[in-house]
């Protein structure tokens, strides 16, 4: 079947993870009811967003893959027959930790993980202090609704990551998010900001031609150090399709369970059309590997 139903969960959190973790399982399942087999979690779904100030305490959040949120999580694929795509806060050893995506089948069983590679380190976003950059590469997860390009929020910047998991054969790019406005930003700059998140996941579906599908969290989050205003996450969780298109689009308000139906075959018709993989000049992007070209000369 080339036709598949995905489900976004758009979601608020609070600080109580069983509490969280059962309203994740209750969209679960309004997803699935409706039809969903491939649904989507926010970023760090089981909590508040506990990077927006540095806190040692904070690091007893983290938990070991598999550990207990991975036995709950894999009931409720298990139970409403979905294949699920998480997010956690894992424990890989004492003081090394890691922000982790976790791809688990129908049956419960985890298909796959990746771990976050881009790690951001801006007001509100302290996620260099407690996440080590990944280390597992841009590896898609083969699950039976497909393969999928799992990356998580600040990824979603980058070009060379979605390109990598294109290559790689991931049918569909998706990004678990958190990200909102600083509250003290004008309006006009919140919302240029968020018409660059959307349109650089955009062009990652037209340049790869494949489908992009984005869960962001929603509502405002103090900032319990009181260095920032806090964060008001602005939602808007999308599915595009492999020419950008936007196919689904929730609003900045409120929580959504966002359905979209994807036909994978489409993606095959686009890349004929647009052929840009077969017309890479791979042997002239060598420069791509340094940081920067100084002056425009390429290094010695």
């Amino acid at each position: 079947m080339n036709k598949l139903k995905l489900a976004l969960i758009q979601q608020q959190c609070g600080p109580d993870k069983e509490v969280n973790l059962r309203h994740s399982h209750e969209l679960i399942r309004a997803a699935a009811r409706k039809g969903a087999r491939l649904v989507v979690l926010i970023e760090l779904h089981n909590d508040l967003y506990f990077c927006q100030h540095q806190n040692p305490e904070y690091f007893d959040k983290a938990e070991s893959i598999p550990g207990a949120s991975t036995e709950q999580l894999a009931q409720m694929a298990r139970e409403n027959q979905v294949v699920l795509v998480t997010s956690l806060f894992e424990k890989r050893a004492p003081g090394l930790y890691h922000n982790t995506g976790v791809v688990f089948e129908t049956d419960g069983s985890i298909a796959g993980i990746y771990r976050k590679m881009h790690i951001p380190d801006d007001p509100g976003y302290n996620e260099k202090y407690y996440f080590t950059p990944g280390d597992l590469g841009f590896n898609p997860i083969q699950t039976s609704v497909g393969t999928l390009g799992v990356l998580i929020c600040w990824d979603q910047w980058y070009p060379e990551a979605a390109r990598l998991m294109a290559l790689a054969g991931a049918e569909i790019l998706i990004y678990p998010t958190a990200i909102g406005w600083d509250c003290a930003d004008t309006p006009a700059e919140q919302q240029r900001q968020l018409e660059a998140w959307i349109t650089i996941q955009r062009s990652h579906a037209v340049a790869n031609g494949t489908y992009v599908a984005a869960a962001n969290r929603i509502g405002f989050e103090a900032d319990p150090s009181g260095i920032t205003a806090g964060a008001q996450f602005w939602g808007n969780s999308f599915v595009a399709g492999p020419q950008g298109e936007i196919i689904a689009q929730a609003g900045a308000e409120k929580e959504e369970v966002l359905l979209a139906e994807i036909d994978l075959q489409r993606a095959e018709q686009v890349r004929r059309i647009w052929p840009f993989l077969r017309d890479r000049r791979v042997d002239a992007y060598a420069e791509l590997t340094k940081r920067f070209r100084d002056g425009g000369l390429s290094d010695s």
